[in-house]
């Protein structure tokens, strides 16, 4: 067998070690979470001022894996950015994975902090929205699997979209985008994240505005941070050719 095989084959091995710890890490917090997942349910559940109602008896044990599964995924997001990380490590130099291991808890953050934004702050706003426009003409009765699918659609893109500033910063580290193009697009990044604001946030100007300000400051943080990568590639660059 050829070294290059040789080599695929070992890139495989590794490859296939990074999942089943992922894997692995996923099954034990889906446990843990399921041994609590009715207290969870409980506590996502406290502040409705309603029973949530199930339509079958499957529903319960449905609703209670699904709440665990999406937990569990949550807390798997470390593990699986720190095996990508391993994963990379070999073909990294030791400045760039002193330079790359922050991603590992920057990336945890950012992806908690736009769940929490997601569930603290849009989700109270766009549910009082939606009962005050049923008031007087709808008799209001949740499902559980009904709410806890309007809980994620109100969270998981905010999780998604606070991950901006280190995709910024790859794609800056990369040589895709630089901070100039940014600033001189800015007015049609401020426009998308406008639009989608708009579409996932109750149609009145608060609601708007709350979630509009977040995204922009976003925005800029990632200017800011792409300026500081793009400095820095730079100044590499130029001890390379200094080198040479």
């Amino acid at each position: 067998m050829s070294d290059q095989s040789m080599n695929v084959l070992d890139h495989l091995d590794e490859l296939r070690k990074r999942i089943m710890i992922v894997l692995a890490a996923f099954i034990v917090f889906f446990i843990l979470v399921f041994v609590f997942v009715r207290e969870i349910y409980e506590w996502f559940t406290k502040d409705l001022d309603m029973t949530l109602a199930v339509l079958g008896p499957l529903d319960i044990i449905m609703i209670y894996f699904t709440l665990a599964a999406v937990l569990a995924l949550a807390l798997t997001v470390p593990v699986l950015i720190f095996q990508i990380w391993l994963f990379v490590k070999p073909a990294l130099t030791l400045k760039e994975q002193k330079a790359t291991i922050i991603y590992i808890p920057a990336s945890f953050l950012l992806f908690a902090g736009g769940l929490a934004f997601g569930y603290f702050v849009v989700l109270p706003i766009v549910l009082s929205f939606l009962l005050e426009l049923g008031s007087g003409t709808f008799e209001t009765m949740f499902t559980a699997d009904k709410y806890f699918q309007f809980v994620l659609r109100m969270t998981i893109p905010f999780s998604i979209l606070f991950e901006m500033p280190l995709v910024v910063m790859f794609l800056t580290s990369i040589g895709i985008i630089t901070p100039e193009g940014m600033r001189k697009n800015r007015k049609y990044a401020y426009f998308a994240l406008i639009v989608v604001s708009v579409l996932i946030s109750p149609p009145d100007f608060i609601s708007d505005v709350l979630v509009i300000i977040p995204l922009l400051l976003l925005y800029e943080i990632s200017i800011s941070l792409a300026k500081i990568v793009f400095r820095r590639k730079l100044k590499k660059q130029k001890e390379i050719l200094g080198d040479e």
